[in-house]
């Protein structure tokens, strides 16, 4: 990729004059800062200053055009420009480009910093910005500001199964003779919009949920406080129930925040390295009581330590392996069987792959990596009644519960959904397979540390 210094030195009509885009990238940069550290002065002065840096820059460059090129020793010692490690260094994405004088012409790549190039996995300059950013709002509103000469902007996701937000701006900038130049900026806004989301959901499911066992606390209460005030055994039924509401609630409050920061930070991959195989040791242990109450065996195929190495925060996956066991717990049935096995340094196929021809099977989470990342999988099964097939999609959806299913204490409807965000944030996977009458089996797989 070029960088700006380079064209300083570049020549010829397609260009329009190299001191045209010199400028273009003062602007670029005064532009910028002003947007980021000087918003409240609007776009109008943000616009005002950027052309007052481009024609500073032609002013001074203008007695040195008619310099040779610097030969190689000279170019050898010099060093890039301050403006250019500021833009290289700038978090968001900046994209110039040009029409090459062409009407009608389509924007081609002049320049891109550093988070342009790893947003548009950018190999090369001079070609048409299209083969690279194929949103169709964007190109439109890029089209107003080169041809139009019109501010514009637009909103628009990322694909993928960790879609993010942007807001690109298109702005037309000075430049000389026919060629015509514009700016592109975009800025992250996936934060902004999932704590928008998140509140909105948080009030409509937290609403939603908490009714019913509020309404059953207030109910109690006030048979309490009326005839069943002198009832002995009444009230220490009424008292067991108003305890398992109250608990209930506060399970509910307590997934519903934990799915809330797992979401606020989704899009970013996590640090850290743990051992799977150790995460599963340590959940067991928490875990074994429970499973010793209800008479459930658990089987477990392990492999070696170390052997299962994955990249991520180890709060949050043992948090995955503590709710997928304890489901299977809870839906094995007293007296059943919860088998779990870890394997190492499978491919997305292998880790997914079915394990019996009877069961159905559904992926409720694919990776975006290629298929030659190799991956750590978890898989967690029960000998509980299994899951009907047209079920298996509403999986890990907030407080989806399958019907007629039951498994002695109720949960929140949270646990595969919380599953599920933490899973995608790590760059994994999550399958399901189950048959009715034969249990039911979940695969989670986790990048394998220094893959991806």
């Amino acid at each position: 990729m070029a960088t700006v210094d380079s064209l300083f030195g570049s020549s010829g009509p397609a260009r329009g004059g190299s001191l045209a885009v010199a400028a273009a990238v003062v602007a670029i940069l005064v532009f910028t800062l002003f947007r980021i550290a000087a918003a409240p002065l609007g776009t109008a002065a943000a616009a005002g200053a950027a052309g007052a840096g481009a024609t500073l820059l032609l002013f001074w460059a203008r007695p040195r055009a008619g310099r040779s090129a610097p030969g190689p020793a000279e170019a050898a010692a010099r060093s890039e420009p301050p403006y250019v490690l500021v833009l290289e260094s700038l978090p968001d994405p900046l994209i110039l480009v040009s029409d090459l004088g062409e009407a009608g012409g389509e924007p081609r790549l002049l320049f891109a910093n550093a988070a342009a190039r790893e947003l548009l996995r950018l190999q090369r300059s001079g070609g048409l910005l299209a083969a690279y950013l194929r949103n169709p709002r964007v190109l439109e509103t890029l089209d107003e500001a080169l041809h139009g000469r019109i501010e514009s902007e637009a909103v628009f996701e990322e694909g993928g199964a960790r879609e993010r937000v942007w807001r690109a701006v298109a702005k037309p900038l000075p430049s000389e003779g026919a060629e015509r130049l514009a700016l592109l900026s975009m800025r992250d806004e996936t934060d902004a919009r999932r704590n928008e989301r998140m509140r909105a959901d948080f009030l409509a499911n937290a609403s939603h949920e908490l009714r019913t066992p509020l309404a059953s606390l207030a109910g109690f209460i006030e048979t309490l406080r009326g005839h069943a005030k002198d009832d002995a055994a009444a009230r220490e039924r009424f008292l067991a129930i108003m305890s398992q509401q109250a608990l209930r609630m506060s399970r509910l409050i307590s997934d519903l925040l934990s799915l809330s920061r797992i979401e606020l930070n989704e899009h970013i991959a996590p640090g850290g390295e743990l051992d799977l195989g150790l995460a599963l040791t340590d959940v067991l242990d928490a875990l074994g009581p429970l499973a010793e109450e209800r008479k459930i065996a658990i089987k477990v195929q392990n492999v070696p330590t170390g052997a299962a190495v994955v990249t991520g925060d180890r709060d949050q996956i043992i948090q995955v392996v503590q709710n997928l066991v304890d489901n299977a717990i809870k839906y094995a049935g007293a007296g059943g069987t919860v088998t779990i096995e870890v394997e190492t340094n499978v491919a997305p196929d292998d880790a997914s792959r079915p394990r019996s021809a009877a069961a159905s099977r559904l992926s409720l989470l694919t990776p975006d990596h290629g298929r030659n990342i190799r991956y750590a999988a978890l898989r967690v099964a029960d000998s509980g009644p299994g899951i009907a097939r047209e079920f298996l999609p509403r999986l890990s959806e907030r407080f989806y519960r399958v019907e007629g299913q039951t498994g002695g204490q109720a949960g929140t409807g949270l646990g595969l959904a919380i599953v599920k965000h933490i899973v995608n944030r790590h760059r994994g996977g999550l399958v399901v397979e189950s048959a009715e009458g034969e249990g039911a089996a979940f695969t989670a797989y986790f990048p394998l540390a220094g893959e991806g």
